[in-house]
């Protein structure tokens, strides 16, 4: 597998972005960008050498190449990508990426990102180097290379499934419904998930339930009915318990402990 060092501890400068179109003109493209990388997030089908290298490209792959790499695409018709064209820093921890890898369940942010970037490009080029910054780093953490080990971030699956429950805290959560969005079975999202956190899925929401409740509970002035409905507990005799398991204390107490303003039911 052809890799590549990337620093991502700085801002890229974007050059350009944008929706690319091969093959109308031709089966067949051989160029290199002396001075910048490219990052395509690709929609079709067709082969890629990069530096004599081959590579299969399809719906759905992510490539990252450098400056000054020959690449050689051999198109099956229209073919349409997302592109940035962009210089990295030179200074940083470098991180070794594949050149080539499945954006996999990253797949949706990867895409919304790129989307973003694109629309924001002509009004407003630092907003568009942000997005494509973020995507570097999704793109960066896809395929932790194996001597590297945890510290290069979690199964891209465990992080997919920790977005999907951060963002859902407020609603029912069940673990097969985090497995689905995260694009893998039950059991084996129960392995990837306690081998990154050393929990359980459902241990890692009821923690992170509580843990929210004591920030908005410390901090805001919010009911402690409505705090127990944002963190999806709205059960007011399920959340006191849940409160005294987790956090050692009442609601009222732990909202008394920080002298927060007091509200008609805290």
């Amino acid at each position: 597998m052809l890799e590549v060092g990337v620093r991502l501890d700085e801002p890229p400068v974007v050059a350009n972005v944008g929706v690319g179109v091969h093959g109308p003109a031709g089966h067949t493209d051989v160029f290199r960008l002396p001075d910048l990388w490219q990052l395509h997030l690709y929609r079709y089908e067709a082969d890629l050498t990069v530096d004599g290298t081959p590579h299969t490209v399809r719906p759905g792959r992510v490539s990252l190449i450098p400056p000054a790499t020959t690449v050689r695409y051999r198109y099956r018709g229209r073919s349409e990508h997302l592109y940035a064209h962009l210089r990295l820093p030179d200074t940083g921890e470098p991180r070794t990426v594949p050149v080539m890898q499945d954006a996999g369940p990253e797949l949706p942010a990867l895409t919304a990102l790129m989307l973003h970037a694109i629309a924001a490009w002509p009004s407003t080029p630092v907003r568009a180097a942000a997005e494509v910054w973020t995507a570097l780093w999704r793109v960066g953490h896809l395929s932790p290379p194996a001597p590297q080990g945890p510290r290069d971030g979690p199964h891209p699956a465990v992080t997919a499934a920790i977005s999907y429950i951060e963002s859902r805290l407020a609603g029912p959560l069940t673990v097969p419904s985090v497995a689905r969005a995260a694009g893998v079975s039950h059991n084996h999202l129960t392995r990837l998930f306690r081998a990154a956190t050393g929990d359980t899925v459902v241990a890692y929401i009821r923690q992170r339930r509580l843990q929210r409740a004591r920030h908005l509970l410390r901090e805001s002035t919010l009911s402690i009915s409505a705090i127990a409905a944002t963190v999806g507990i709205p059960d007011l005799q399920a959340f006191n318990k849940a409160c005294r398991r987790e956090l050692g204390a009442s609601p009222r107490a732990v909202r008394g402990a920080q002298g927060s303003p007091r509200t008609e039911d805290g």
